[in-house]
């Protein structure tokens, strides 16, 4: 019998079994039938532009992430990530640099040639990397299969590890919703090799590279639990803040369109928590693929207290 049961097998769910079998240990992974939200995340692995609005914690437990990525899986590119604001928005640019760190500015031009002409300067944040998902999520699950973990939809048979996401909220009611809208583009007309975010009052965007012409565009920021499709609003923003990117992306095709719920506390930070017999690791926010690492060793850690307590 499995000692331990992790629900959810989004990012958090699968970092946590990752550590799990590397100490000796064969969970098993309870799945439901939803989709996850880190489905629809962006792989933005980018601790020091994350400063601009969170907090400091997470820019430090962020920037293991990379590293953490790269020694599991495939696909970890690690490009830095580029900053840019349209001239009318360049107290934008300068707001964001007061307010971040680990960065230099450049002519984006000289790092994506394909944006010669269209923005005087930017931010280059040269320690930061990116990954497709989806790719990675599928790489640790077949890791962790050939490690003989068990993914299933049955009851679980060990100590719970509820990894959940939004759909633990009936256990945690702090647990807010933050909706999240993307696109899928597809564009053979430009090859960007890093994730470029552009800054807007409103509205700011991030494009990230994947394979075969395709970019991740998102994401908005909406205080909700509508799961329903993307909204006509969010969907014109996106695409226009895609044009002023570059026009090429006004002829790109949308091959996909989605929405998730990210788990939230009130303070915007994960948090592991043990209550009446079960751990919880929840409330990624918008740091799914960032923290999820470091937040998943931490949980190591008060499993060990717990069991040695508990002896």
């Amino acid at each position: 019998m499995s000692r331990w049961s992790v629900l959810g097998g989004g990012v958090a769910g699968l970092c946590v079994a990752t550590l799990l079998t590397e100490q000796g240990e064969t969970p098993e992974v309870i799945l439901s039938d939803e989709t996850p939200a880190s489905h629809w995340a962006g792989g933005m692995l980018a601790p020091f532009c994350e400063g601009e609005s969170a907090p400091e914690q997470v820019v430090e437990l962020g920037q293991r992430a990379a590293e953490w990525w790269s020694q599991r899986v495939d696909g970890v590119a690690q490009q830095g990530t580029l900053v840019v604001a349209a001239p009318r928005d360049g107290a934008e640019l300068t707001r964001f640099a007061r307010m971040t760190r680990e960065h230099q500015w450049r002519d984006p031009a000289l790092l994506e040639p394909e944006l010669a002409g269209r923005f005087a300067r930017g931010l280059f944040f040269p320690g930061e990397a990116h990954l497709n998902p989806r790719d990675a999520l599928q790489q640790l699950r077949a890791t962790l299969e050939a490690r003989g973990v068990p993914f299933h939809t049955g009851k679980p048979r060990g100590t719970l590890i509820d990894c959940r996401a939004i759909h633990a909220a009936a256990r945690q009611p702090d647990l807010r919703a933050v909706r999240g809208e993307m696109l899928i583009l597809q564009c053979d007309e430009l090859h960007f090799s890093r994730p470029i975010r552009l800054l807007h009052p409103r509205f700011p965007c991030y494009l990230v590279p994947r394979a075969d012409g395709h970019f991740m565009l998102g994401a908005t920021m909406v205080e909700s639990d509508d799961a329903s499709a993307i909204s006509a609003r969010a969907m014109m923003e996106l695409l226009s803040a895609a044009w002023t990117i570059h026009p090429a992306l006004a002829e790109a095709r949308i091959v996909e369109s989605g929405t998730g719920r990210r788990p939230a506390y009130s303070h915007n930070v994960p948090e592991v928590r043990y209550r009446d017999g079960v751990f919880s690791l929840n409330g990624m926010y918008r740091h799914g693929f960032l923290l999820a690492p470091a937040m998943a060793q931490q949980l190591m850690q008060r499993l060990s207290q717990e069991v040695t307590h508990a002896n």
